[in-house]
């Protein structure tokens, strides 16, 4: 991480205080800038062609096998009437935005998920599958990479690197009040991340990321003849099927949370700094 750069100060004491110049450090570098865009737009068009696939069968299921007449842990499905979702045994009616909704001609739809949410908009597996598979290859290809510079480009070291005062429960804990109170780091501590910052993008991009890819390939049929120890891995096809849909959903609620923070925190500054690297360090509370 670059110095940063020296405030000014008034040269004569007797003066009136003058305020000092921000205080700018080269906090993102250029690969972390371009895997975060790109990921952005993969993962978005991963998520919205993945429920125009997951509209041809909305039900989930534990184990190897499972078809319209077995017992789904989880579903998305339609009455003449009303839409719904059901969680086990629990049922929550979703009419007008699950289940059943008027598309944008008014008439009545009883797909699982809206066309607003889907790549294609209109009903077509065949497309999804193409767009979903395609997308699919970059993330695949850009997580492997940024992997490997984070690893052997000191990125992990230096930035994500959780440190042993760090595990402390109780330094975990202050962390997790001063995110509830919106007391988010100033000075040269905003240049770091937190505890919570650190566990969060360390989760996504050694366990959450990869667990959507090894899930994606234990349902292909393909891969499940040429490694057939992921099924064993993911307990049967349709096993990972449902952990791939867990894990895009935790992906999506990473996603709101991070988005909140930046809102939180300063989105000009935030976002100029994932544009150019380059982050304005919040002035000290008592300066």
């Amino acid at each position: 991480m670059a110095e940063p750069e020296p405030p000014v100060a008034p040269s004569d004491p007797a003066a009136p205080a003058v305020a000092a110049s921000p205080v700018r450090i080269y906090r993102h570098r250029l690969p972390t800038r371009i895997w975060h865009w790109a990921n952005a737009v993969t993962l978005l068009i991963l998520l919205m062609s993945g429920l125009m696939i997951f509209n041809a069968h909305p039900r989930l299921y534990w184990g190897q096998y499972g078809a319209n007449p077995d017992h789904a842990w989880f579903a998305v499905g339609a009455t003449p009437t009303t839409g719904f979702v059901r969680i086990g045994e629990t049922r929550i009616e979703t009419t007008g935005v699950l289940g059943r909704w008027t598309d944008a001609q008014g008439a009545e739809q009883t797909w699982a998920f809206p066309g607003w949410a889907t790549i294609p908009t209109s009903y077509s597996l065949a497309d999804g599958r193409r767009w979903h598979l395609f997308f699919a290859w970059v993330l695949a290809i850009g997580l492997t990479l940024y992997m490997l510079w984070t690893a052997f480009g000191g990125h992990l070291r230096r930035d994500l690197h959780v440190r042993r005062p760090e595990w402390s429960p109780r330094h975990i804990w202050h962390d997790i009040k001063d995110h509830a109170r919106l007391r988010f780091p100033k000075g040269e501590a905003a240049a770091r991340y937190g505890i919570l910052q650190k566990l969060s993008y360390i989760g996504v991009i050694f366990i959450l990321l990869p667990l959507m890819i090894l899930t994606g390939l234990t349902m292909s049929p393909a891969m499940g003849a040429a490694w057939p120890w992921l099924l064993d891995v993911f307990g049967g096809r349709q096993s990972a099927r449902s952990i791939h849909f867990i894990a895009a959903w935790l992906l999506v609620l990473f996603f709101l949370v991070h988005l909140a923070m930046v809102l939180l925190a300063g989105p000009v500054n935030e976002v100029r700094s994932m544009v150019t690297g380059w982050f304005r360090l919040p002035p000290e509370r008592d300066a």
